[in-house]
């Protein structure tokens, strides 16, 4: 299997290889799952759906506004986007896209 993998999904590296449980990428040390490319993960690992609630971990500055998405701000009904990386959701009326690595299920 790991003749089918042939570039890192984060840097492009060409290098990569598996180390018995995932595949590498020592160029940006990049470790990931090719099965689950296309799951959208919480910060804990913990796998999310379209509707569920999270919480920020973190301080957020919202750019091009002065808003500021405080940590542990609870988003309900999040949406998925193409990118597993990024959940769409509504905060104080406003639609934003958050990264998943900032939130908590």
């Amino acid at each position: 299997m790991a003749e089918e993998i042939t570039k890192c999904p984060k840097c492009g590296g060409e290098y990569v290889y598996f180390d018995g449980s995932l595949y590498v990428c020592p160029d940006c040390a990049h470790e990931f799952n090719p099965d689950d490319a296309d799951v959208a993960k919480d910060s804990n690992g913990a796998e999310l759906f379209d509707g569920d609630a999270v919480t920020v971990i973190k301080d957020l500055k919202v750019k091009g506004s002065s808003m500021v998405i405080k940590r542990g701000t609870k988003v309900k009904s999040i949406r998925l986007t193409d990118n597993p990386e990024e959940v769409d959701c509504k905060i104080d009326g406003s639609s934003i896209v958050l990264k998943t690595c900032f939130l908590k299920k």
